[in-house]
């Protein structure tokens, strides 16, 4: 059975009551990466605790799947993705751009999913159909921009720091095709895409739970997200997010030169 998304917004909700309150207030973190920089809060811990309690009382038969605690019921028909706090780089350095990610799957696609920042007070969601944002600007459908090729549009990755040598060469292939080319904001760049501001995600390394709750978002505001090679994203790895086929298709021809 699917939730609705009335039952998204409760998730949204318990997450909100342990991430806001820890924004901006000198938390202390916690590298989980020996051999680089891969951070952690408690607010990370807890909001994705909250979130599964609620899943596992709701739906005790559905799998989860999240960032911070281990995963169970994978091989279930309906999986949930979390990520309690993607870009807590962002997070941890009081800029307003990260968000809680909660995705539903059913026979391994992503389905349904919700992109909430507390600060903003910015919501996005897929409801299986549309896409939707509600925010202090009120709430309507979103959907991408029709843009028609690369030299009119604006291009978003983390950073350029995320991509291996030739990783790098075939991004520069894109960026240097379109208009404007910006850095940072983690999720917000694919809401954002969703939401006909941005044109092209471009991005590796990622794992499921940075882009399960986004797939639908985007797909359902009718923009296009797979791997460089054109596979299902589900998965992570090399994500490539459009906002037209038209752009999709010439992003990726330079990305598999």
């Amino acid at each position: 059975m699917r939730p609705d998304k009335t039952f998204f917004d409760r998730l949204a909700e318990v997450a909100k009551a342990e991430t806001l309150p820890r924004f901006r207030s000198g938390l202390d973190v916690v590298n989980k990466d020996a051999g680089g920089y891969d951070p952690v809060t408690e607010g990370d811990r807890a909001a994705e605790t909250a979130i599964r309690t609620l899943i596992e009382a709701e739906f005790p038969d559905h799998g989860i799947l999240g960032e911070e605690h281990d995963s169970i019921g994978l091989g279930r028909d309906c999986v949930w993705v979390i990520d309690p706090i993607d870009g807590t780089r962002a997070f941890i350095s009081g800029l307003p751009t990260w968000g809680t990610l909660i995705g539903f799957q059913q026979s391994g696609r992503a389905v349904m999913g919700m992109m909430d920042q507390p600060f903003t007070g910015e919501r996005y969601f897929a409801d299986g159909e549309k896409a939707w944002y509600q925010g202090p600007d009120g709430a309507r459908q979103i959907k991408t921009r029709a843009c028609t090729g690369l030299g009119d549009a604006v291009l978003y990755t983390t950073s350029p720091d995320i991509f291996l040598d030739d990783e790098r060469q075939r991004f520069d292939a894109v960026r240097a095709r379109v208009r404007l080319t910006r850095y940072g904001v983690d999720c917000y760049a694919y809401a954002l895409l969703a939401a006909g501001f941005v044109d092209l995600v471009i991005e590796t390394g990622l794992k499921p739970y940075d882009v399960g709750a986004l797939i639908p978002i985007i797909e359902q505001a009718g923009g296009v997200v797979t791997t460089w090679d054109g596979g299902q994203p589900e998965a992570g790895g090399k994500i490539i997010a459009a906002s037209s086929r038209a752009v999709y298709d010439e992003a990726r021809a330079l990305l598999n030169a």
